[in-house]
């Protein structure tokens, strides 16, 4: 069974950058008041899987990633381990993981009554 085909991820709400001096393995929250730099990671969270179940399938993400040549990192942040990518690659990144059957949650914009 592919088990990216059950998966399904969702964006964390705020952007990240590598910390310094841990680029590829430790990730902070940029700052509300923030640049937007081309630098900023977009972090991917598995809503499907979670604990020591979590890490394989994260790492196949990252996987079918890295075979068109984007670049990732599966970090762990808050506790899970997470997906980030370059915020300017992240489109390519979701439509990547769409095609392998991924669903990619979104948030729901509350309507005004």
């Amino acid at each position: 069974m592919n088990t990216l085909q059950h998966s399904i991820v969702s964006r964390l709400p705020q952007g990240y950058q590598w910390s310094a001096g841990f680029a590829g393995s430790k990730v902070e929250p940029i700052p509300q008041n923030g640049l937007a730099g081309e630098d900023n990671l977009v972090g991917l969270k598995l809503l499907s899987h979670d604990g020591e179940k979590a890490w394989p399938v994260m790492y196949k993400l990252s996987q079918a990633l890295n075979d068109i040549a984007l670049e990732c990192c599966v970090v762990e942040c808050e506790g899970e381990p997470c997906l980030f990518v370059n915020q300017q690659d992240e489109f390519a990144a979701t439509c990547r993981l769409k095609n392998f059957g991924v669903a990619i949650a979104e948030p729901f914009c509350e309507l005004p009554r």
